[in-house]
């Protein structure tokens, strides 16, 4: 290995991670470069591969859980800028950040995304998890995701059908994890289109209205995720998350069923092509984790690490703790949820520097 003064290409050591992440959680990343400049990721992608070193690709650190020994690698901070084109072809640089690319695209009265309004991160990062919120995903509006591929060490820019999305999931991180370093992404947006309705909250709030502003859903869908604490807001206590720790899970009606049986009252169901949907946050509330729940400090007193007074499906760093802690807390919630109601819940975060035995 290059000794530290000699490292190219404007890589660093021992950079901690754990300000770069909205958990605020984690330890160092072994190496770590900053990218600028799309052309640069050939060269750091060649020496990473020199010295049989992994790679992990941060955006806005909004989904992710570090390891509290860090990351025994080189860690790519996409940080690309850059936005053009109009609504029905409109191209952002991985590294814009998602929340302004929406408010950037509602301005000009460009519909599709008004419902991702404040999701952290970039957008980068949309196209891999396909990001969803509020009746809309990523996926209905993508045209083309531009990415290296590491395999063919080139890169290729692939459509939505070639993207493979399903729910919160994409070729990019269920099919072929780790091959693809998204560069930009292209949108298909309608200018002067309706905004989406089909969340029940958004619905009743807009009932009486003839014809609701994308601005005015933007609005109101920022205010529901404020409510629920999943705004991303440095003032706020509870801000220190990764969003929603589990995602829901999608079942059989005779699993809904199994579970209704199981509670004694029927949970909120959506039906979707994959199968039921049911909120995670339910099956965490009555499976004995409520809203605020923090298990205690091993001295007395309350623990560092539990859910949101505001929302069960965030797990939160109510100051000082530690990955180990998250990850404890989310073990028990996840086999909790299964000894009730026989559901598995899978997490949404990225686990960093973890062995795989410690991961959920």
């Amino acid at each position: 290995m290059q000794p530290q003064e000699a490292l190219p290409l404007g890589i660093a050591a021992q950079v901690p991670l754990a300000p770069l992440t909205t958990l605020g959680i984690g330890g160092p990343a072994r190496f770590f470069a900053r990218v600028e400049r799309e052309e640069h990721i050939p060269a750091l992608m060649a020496w990473a591969e020199q010295q049989a070193m992994p790679v992990f690709v941060l955006g806005g650190g909004s989904n992710l859980l570090v390891a509290d020994r860090g990351y025994d690698g080189l860690v790519l901070a996409i940080a690309l800028r850059g936005i053009h084109g109009e609504a029905e072809a409109v191209t952002a640089a991985a590294g814009e950040p998602w929340d302004a690319f929406v408010e950037r695209c509602v301005a000009r009265d460009w519909a599709g995304i008004e419902c991702l309004s404040g999701i952290p991160g970039t957008v980068g990062g949309t196209p891999v998890q396909n990001v969803g919120a509020y009746g809309q995903e990523v996926a209905e509006t993508i045209v083309a995701v531009r990415a290296w591929d590491r395999e063919r060490r080139e890169f290729v820019e692939l459509d939505r059908t070639a993207s493979r999305f399903g729910y919160r999931a994409s070729l990019f991180n269920r099919d072929q994890p780790g091959r693809f370093i998204v560069t930009a992404v292209r949108f298909r947006l309608q200018p002067g289109g309706a905004p989406a309705l089909r969340y029940a909250e958004l619905q009743r709030r807009f009932a009486s209205a003839a014809r609701p502003s994308l601005r005015g859903v933007r609005e109101a869908v920022r205010e529901i995720r404020r409510g629920k604490a999943m705004l991303i807001e440095p003032d706020q206590a509870e801000s220190h998350s990764a969003g929603s720790f589990f995602k829901n899970p999608i079942v059989t009606e005779a699993q809904a069923e199994a579970v209704a049986a199981r509670a004694g009252e029927s949970p909120p169901r959506f039906a979707t092509p994959e199968g039921v949907k049911l909120p995670a946050a339910w099956l965490i509330e009555r499976a004995g984790f409520p809203r605020g729940y923090r298990p205690p400090a091993p001295g007395g007193g309350a623990g560092r690490v539990g859910l949101s007074s505001r929302h069960a499906l965030a797990i939160v760093n109510y100051g000082g703790a530690s990955a180990a802690e998250v990850a404890a807390l989310a073990r028990r919630i996840r086999d909790a949820v299964a000894a009730c109601f026989g559901i598995p819940l899978a997490p949404e975060p990225v686990w960093l520097g973890f062995d795989p035995g410690e991961q959920l």
